[in-house]
């Protein structure tokens, strides 16, 4: 086995450190710059070094740190710092980090998954049939941060509001914008940020990525040289 492929976990849409790699947008890229999840195929050609894999996956052979008797270490922020967190619309959101570590420490990685699966198919469905080319981002986001049920019960009103308008199934601009006009009003009255924009001299740009320790760390959407976060 090639030894940049040896440590592969069973769930790379979990990360070590709590970050639901499963609802990223890299994870859902098209191309050489797609990423795998932490740990899945091929994942250690393109990222680069991560102490919480080395600690976790690498000398301990766990699937998450959640799973550690030492969790939470000192690699960690609090919850507190996470919520304050500057995000970044090419990355998961940091504000489910610790609890979704917190779930899997009080009722096991299983538990986790199965839930995580059901966020993961409806993100598949926005993507699939809602996705006008730059909603991608703001889809990974909402299956992230919003109630599983009130994500649930807002694909099926989008759906019906389709149905009752006569949207044709290829005017997928106008199905992005009512699918999203749900989503942001719920997000408001939730109290949740879904995607904020940064700009500079007039341009639109994503902040920058921060690792769960709290490191700065940049990225290439060019390339297939990923850079997840300096850990």
């Amino acid at each position: 086995m090639n030894k940049k492929n040896e440590h592969v976990k069973i769930y790379p849409t979990i990360g070590v450190c709590g970050l639901d790699c499963g609802l990223c947008p890299r994870y859902y890229t098209v191309g050489t710059s797609r990423c795998p999840g932490c740990c899945g195929p091929e994942f250690f050609s393109k990222h680069p070094s991560c102490s919480f894999i080395t600690c976790c996956v690498k000398k301990k052979n766990l699937e998450v740190c959640a799973e550690c008797s030492d969790f939470p270490c000192s690699k960690f922020k609090s919850d507190e710092e996470y919520q304050q967190v500057k995000e970044s619309s090419s990355y998961p959101s940091y504000k489910n980090l610790m609890p979704n570590l917190n779930l899997i420490k009080e009722h096991g990685l299983e538990t986790f998954i199965g839930q995580q699966k059901k966020r993961i198919k409806l993100l598949e469905k926005m993507i699939a049939d809602f996705d006008d080319g730059r909603s991608r981002s703001f889809y990974c986001k909402s299956a992230a941060l919003l109630d599983l049920t009130i994500l649930e019960n807002s694909l099926d009103n989008a759906i019906q509001k389709i149905k009752t308008d006569n949207i044709k199934p290829n005017d997928i601009k106008t199905k992005a914008k009512i699918l999203k006009g749900i989503f942001s009003r719920i997000a408001i009255n939730e109290g949740v940020e879904l995607i904020k924009a940064h700009h500079n001299h007039g341009k639109c740009r994503s902040s920058a990525s921060y690792s769960p320790s709290g490191n700065l760390s940049g990225f290439d959407e060019s390339g297939p040289n990923l850079k997840c976060g300096s850990l």
